[in-house]
């Protein structure tokens, strides 16, 4: 009886041992589009047939040049049972099995909500925010240890650190949490940043697990907050298990006269070449099919199979994890023709669902190109079917205008002329507003310290159109010099790790600096939740004078005036030029200071040196 049992656990090994990946490795049933391919990997798995159990039938079966690729699609609405058994046979002898689970969807998955303008984002950086769980900050199946010492090393933040803060980000009036990516990302160093993935169906094991991943996301949703994942489409990292074992040769980019193994080449980063009619084919190809990296593989797209896979893990993560919303990797080095596929599919099936894409991009012409329905799209013939954008321009023209002195088109100015092409965008409210991200300077160390230019900045984005996203720290004065490498301006959050000298999540041990950042912040965000007129009203501007930047957020029912005085002195001005704005206007209620102010078309406002004013209008 003994030699029987162990005689079929050997089978039953054996059996299994064929097949080493299938993803995605479950589904639902009830998808909007129920077509569903199903990618097995196992050495010369080509070579056997493929049958399937409860007489459901293969509606295609793609086999590749790498005879360790078999791709299987079936149409879910077809299948009556909850799991169906794969059988890979040779002679009509069953030599492999794997037993595919279709589960059931959650009430309303489809009809779920996303970001919009009525919220803040939050942007973390996962292994620099808070270490929950020390033992998870090394793996021995992955190669970058724990190493807090190294700027570019590990230092071990975690999902449990995240959890554990979610009340802190609450209370600061952030809705939103966007995190740089989770999944694994297997390279031997400088892996912390997540952008070389190695394994897009599994949460990275330094940062926790799937399960804990999904845990935070229902945790921020008690809080009526949302998780926003950070999604690659252009590149993976070079230790990714497809790179290592290409399905097909074109499933990435690879040059002929390129470097190595893969054909590298990087890219020349020119992604105007996309829209550009003037464009010489050569540059359009490095820009787009060149390497970000030479650690970073550049995906194909064009290749169906690439596509497919990347659209079913984004919405397998959007259902697994009830996420609220998806911020896109470098957008405009995919393959554009289908990007506009892989977003639509998503929508398609989620039509409340809101991606954001990275259109690095300093003009705004060129960057409203990139979102949904665009005017200056339908000049090629492209819709790209993305419903939001992040205001690059505005990024880019705010410390500078705060810098400089004024001229005809320096200092303040730049803001005005920046909303000034707001007609450029199909939706408006709809785009990210920023000052600064993982990627870029910090803010505060652009005004070395000085936090009167982060409160001009914070009103700002908190009070135009589109949808505000700050970065985590910034909201304490936490500064870093980009010249110093990307680690400095990813720095640990104080009070994230046991044993740090200071804790900036208690409000009882923050400094002095850090409470003056934290409180107005605090202030700004909590009363923009409650907002309609900043969600959705209408803009109206007035051209900067003397330094001194004054719009109105108006709707039917409210106002709220906004000023941004950016000289070194004290302004009072006549409110006689803004009689149009004021109309009906007798008192308005600073958000900040809560001081009543009553407001004349014809009287005077002084607003003092560096400062924000933010007036809720009666």
């Amino acid at each position: 009886m003994k030699k029987l049992s162990v005689l079929f656990l050997f089978i039953s090994l054996f059996g299994f041992a064929q097949i080493q990946k299938v993803e995605p490795a479950f589904w639902w049933k009830g998808m909007k589009n129920p077509e569903l391919q199903i990618l097995v990997y196992g050495k010369d798995i080509s070579k056997y047939s493929v049958e399937l159990s409860d007489n459901i039938q293969v509606k295609d079966l793609t086999k590749t040049e790498n005879r360790n690729y078999v791709f299987i699609t079936v149409n879910t609405d077809e299948i009556n049972t909850s799991s169906f058994k794969i059988n890979f046979k040779e002679k009509n002898r069953t030599r492999y099995s794997y037993t595919y689970e279709l589960k059931n969807r959650k009430p309303g998955s489809a009809d779920r909500n996303s970001f919009t303008s009525k919220d803040v984002m939050y942007l973390i950086m996962p292994d620099r925010f808070a270490n929950g769980d020390p033992s998870n900050d090394s793996q021995k199946n992955l190669a970058d240890k724990l190493d807090r010492n190294a700027a570019n090393g590990r230092h071990g933040g975690d999902l449990r650190g995240i959890i554990n803060n979610l009340d802190y980000l609450k209370n600061l009036g952030a809705t939103a949490l966007w995190l740089t990516p989770a999944n694994e990302d297997n390279e031997k160093q400088t892996s912390y940043h997540g952008y070389a993935q190695t394994d897009l169906y599994k949460i990275d094991g330094r940062y926790g697990t799937n399960e804990e991943y999904l845990e935070l996301s229902r945790e921020l949703q008690k809080r009526g907050m949302m998780l926003i994942q950070d999604y690659v489409t252009n590149h993976w990292g070079i230790s990714h298990w497809l790179i290592q074992d290409l399905p097909t040769r074109d499933w990435i980019h690879q040059f002929a006269d390129g470097e190595g193994k893969y054909g590298f080449k990087r890219s020349n980063y020119r992604t105007t070449s996309q829209f550009d009619t003037n464009v010489a084919e050569i540059d359009r190809q490095e820009a787009l099919n060149g390497w970000f990296d030479t650690t970073m593989p550049d995906l194909n797209q064009s290749n169906p199979l690439v596509l497919k896979y990347l659209t079913q893990n984004a919405i397998w993560w959007i259902e697994y994890a009830e996420l609220g919303g998806l911020r896109v990797d470098t957008y405009p080095y995919n393959d554009k023709v289908a990007m506009a596929k892989w977003a639509k599919a998503i929508t398609d099936e989620y039509p409340k669902f809101n991606i954001v894409g990275e259109a690095w991009m300093y003009n705004p012409a060129h960057v409203s190109y990139w979102q949904k329905d665009s005017k200056i799209g339908e000049i090629d013939g492209y819709n790209s079917n993305l419903p939001s954008v992040m205001d690059f321009t505005l990024y880019t023209d705010l410390p500078s205008a705060l810098k400089e002195e004024e001229s005809w088109d320096k200092g303040m100015i730049k803001i005005y002329n920046s909303f000034g092409n707001d007609f450029l965008y199909p939706d408006i409210n709809n785009i990210l507003v920023f000052f600064e991200n993982h990627d870029t300077e910090r803010f505060n160390e652009i005004f070395n310290g000085d936090s009167r230019y982060y409160k001009m900045a914070l009103a700002l984005i908190s009070t135009v159109r589109g949808i505000p996203q700050i970065y985590y720290g910034s909201e304490i004065g936490m500064r870093g010099e980009k010249s110093k490498g990307d680690a400095d301006i990813r720095r640990d959050f104080p009070g994230g790790w046991k044993g740090d000298p200071q804790n900036a999540f208690n409000s009882e041990t923050r400094t002095a600096e850090q409470k003056e950042f934290h409180d107005f912040t605090q202030k700004v965000l909590n009363w923009r939740k409650g907002k309609d007129v900043i969600h959705n009203g209408k803009t109206k501007h007035y051209m900067p004078k003397e330094k001194v930047y004054v719009y109105f957020r108006y709707n039917e029912s409210e106002k709220v005036m906004v000023v941004i005085n950016n000289n070194e002195k004290d302004q009072t001005f006549d409110l006689t030029r803004f009689a149009e704005s004021l109309n009906g206007v007798s008192a308005g209620k600073d958000v900040i200071s809560g001081r009543d102010f009553t407001i004349y078309s014809t009287g005077k406002l002084t607003v003092p040196a560096k400062s924000s004013l933010i007036l809720d209008l009666k």
